[in-house]
């Protein structure tokens, strides 16, 4: 049939209203979670009783080259197997193979290019010990990652033993930009991540957890002890994840002296000054030094070295009375024209010990902030920042790439899969930081365009939503998403639904103490996003599964408006009963401010679920005179899309 243009309009009309028709059903599902729960993951979304996963522990031994920027390293991997599986073969990250053309991310971007053996690792022999005995073992390296079929399959709680021989040329942006080096004027930074070859996750959900590395997602990895060894020149300042278990006898005394020095006291103390650039803070001078490291209870290390840095260190104050250290290292360069690496540790110890009080005790020996070309990348106990900043971006990566050590490194999450899990998390715990900081010095927290703000960002929000209404949802991966979606969605939406639970939905006592428990529950574990729901829901004693489904599994937005007000028996001084009309599919709790002619004003909350019953909700006001003036979100705490239907005048 062939419409009129009228007919056309009309009938065009009547589509749009009903597909922006307001449907309770869409977002009050009754069974939005897809398991019930079982003896691995409770559906309380606490792990259960029969929760597993295994562990990897690595001793590295490594030394680098700086003429030719060459690592060499062996690393024996001890790896138990927790599951109930038996397991036929085993899979390891090679991270540093996203440098390699035929890498899945260079693959992306230029299918034919020829192979280039110049970059990422080389493996030139694995061992395999079972039962005893070492074998060589044959592998297959596809992209980053590495497969080792076995001929007798590792059993359900054995555990084995992997020794690799392995080296790389470091590059200028080596591992994806997490890691390379720099010239600076007092000699050359380096910065190591994504150096050994690491064991992939096998759970209870995939299996094996076999996602090429191709630059977004980042990691998602065991928990063990990492023990590893540095040989590198003498004349370098070597930092790393983890205690230095050596320092007695590599360091001089002078070195020693400061450090404990810094250990005992609240106020920076100089390990190195600028002044003393030319002189080792190890007892060799020439030659090599070996420096040893050890984690424990960690996902991963990383380490930096330079012979011009300047280093600093300072006490950081935990909640039980007991005592860690945060130090930085950074080039003089770093502290001149407003450059603000001077104030890193200040910043460093002030984000440990605010995370550590309001979330979850740090527990590490040493927190570092480490100075070079890498603009800013998290690794447990160890943050890479970019050399360059003033003091609100320094103490934005400060306290940022520090806290990722909560979310995800202590929380272990599948960053590849669900970044809201610590991008969002860690972005959210920074707002509140950055509140607090030095009474308020940089709050609210500004990271971009989209930024949310301490306390009240809505207005922030609501182009995130916009921008992102067609695009990907917070649960989709990193590496499924048009790169311009990921901060927007997994750093900015996913920290602002979480200020949305703990300002408006719940109040401050039961999301703190929600969130608490959650980190609690899934320290050294692998959480999924149901965990972490369903966590929230029974912590909390409330149904979310409304704000779960609607922020998070869509991009439904929010528009509230007044539509009616009616004096009871047509009478003012018997109250109003006030509707307010849902336009679009989103629901929110009422925020209602009533003010009446007698100077009165009502302040109060209409719960959610008056939405269950459809897109007008109606509720009586106590009110004796004539309302004046009616307010939806007063504060501006909620993304309303069109506040321009938010008020009603008398």
């Amino acid at each position: 049939m062939k419409l009129s243009g009228g007919l056309f309009l009309l009938f065009f009309f009547i589509f749009l209203t009903a597909k922006s028709q307001y449907d309770p059903s869409k977002i009050f599902v009754t069974d939005l979670y897809q398991y019930k729960g079982d003896n691995i993951r409770s559906a309380s979304g606490k792990p259960s009783s029969g929760y597993w996963q295994n562990e990897a522990d690595y001793t590295v031994k490594a030394s680098f080259n700086v003429e030719n920027m060459l690592l060499k390293g062996d690393v024996t991997i001890d790896y138990s197997n927790n599951s109930p599986d038996q397991l036929d073969a085993l899979w390891l990250q090679m991270d540093q193979n996203t440098e390699k053309t035929e890498s899945r991310g260079n693959k992306l971007q230029n299918p034919n290019s020829k192979p280039d053996s110049s970059k990422g690792f080389d493996i030139s022999k694995i061992r395999l010990l079972k039962d005893g005995k070492w074998n060589e073992v044959p592998f297959i390296v596809d992209g980053t990652r590495m497969q080792i079929r076995l001929k007798n399959s590792v059993q359900p709680k054995e555990k084995i033993q992997l020794a690799i021989d392995y080296s790389y040329t470091l590059q200028p942006e080596s591992g994806g930009w997490r890691s390379g080096y720099m010239d600076s004027e007092d000699g050359k930074i380096f910065e190591f991540s994504y150096w050994y070859p690491r064991m992939c996750v096998y759970d209870d959900y995939y299996g094996w957890n076999t996602l090429p590395f191709i630059g977004s997602g980042e990691m998602y990895l065991d928990y063990g002890t990492i023990d590893y060894q540095i040989t590198v020149p003498a004349d370098q300042v070597v930092v790393g994840a983890g205690d230095l278990i050596n320092e007695k006898n590599i360091l001089n005394s002078k070195t020693l002296q400061r450090l404990e020095q810094a250990r005992n006291s609240d106020k920076t103390v100089f390990i190195r000054t600028k002044d003393e650039l030319n002189k080792p803070v190890t007892k060799s001078v020439n030659g090599t030094v070996t420096w040893h490291f050890r984690m424990e209870n960690t996902r991963d290390v990383a380490w930096a070295m330079s012979s011009g840095y300047v280093w600093d260190a300072a006490k950081i104050n935990l909640p039980d009375g007991k005592t860690a250290l945060a130090q930085s290292v950074y080039p003089v360069t770093s502290t001149k024209n407003k450059r603000a690496w001077a104030r890193s540790t200040e910043m460093l110890k002030f984000s440990v010990e605010n995370f550590s009080t309001k979330w979850f005790k740090y527990p590490y020996p040493v927190a570092t902030c480490v100075a070079g070309s890498v603009g800013g990348m998290e690794f447990p106990s160890l943050a890479f920042n970019y050399w360059d900043v003033e003091p609100y971006d320094m103490f934005l990566l400060a306290s940022h790439e520090i806290g990722h050590t909560w979310y995800p490194m202590i929380v272990g999450s599948d960053e590849r899969r669900h970044p809201f899990m610590d991008e969002g998390f860690n972005t959210f715990i920074d707002i509140y930081a950055h509140d607090d900081f030095n009474g308020g010095e940089f709050a609210p927290k500004r990271d971009g365009e989209y930024a949310p703000g301490g306390g009240n960002p809505a207005h922030e929000i609501v182009k995130v939503i916009e921008d992102t209404k067609n695009g990907p949802t917070l649960m989709t991966p990193t590496d499924d998403q048009d790169h311009k979606y990921v901060h927007p969605l997994a750093y900015f939406k996913s920290a602002f639904g979480l200020v949305l639970l703990r300002e408006v939905i719940l109040g401050h006592d039961k999301f703190d103490y929600s969130f608490r428990q959650y980190t609690k529950e899934w320290a050294y574990k692998h959480p999924k996003p149901e965990d972490f729901f369903r966590s929230i829901d029974n912590s909390s004693g409330e149904d979310l599964t409304w704000f779960w489904n609607g922020w998070f599994y869509h991009n439904w937005q929010l528009d509230q408006a007044v539509t009616k007000m009616e004096y009871t028996e047509g009478k003012e001084a018997n109250g109003a009963t006030i509707t307010v009309t849902n336009n679009q599919q989103m629901v929110m709790p009422i925020l209602v401010s009533v003010e009446e002619s007698n100077g009165k004003k009502h302040t109060f909350t209409v719960p959610v679920e008056i939405w269950k019953f459809g897109k007008d909700a109606s509720f009586h006001v106590n009110t004796t005179s004539k309302i004046t003036h009616i307010v939806l979100d007063a504060e501006n705490q909620l993304p309303d899309m069109d506040r321009s239907n938010n008020e009603w005048k008398g």
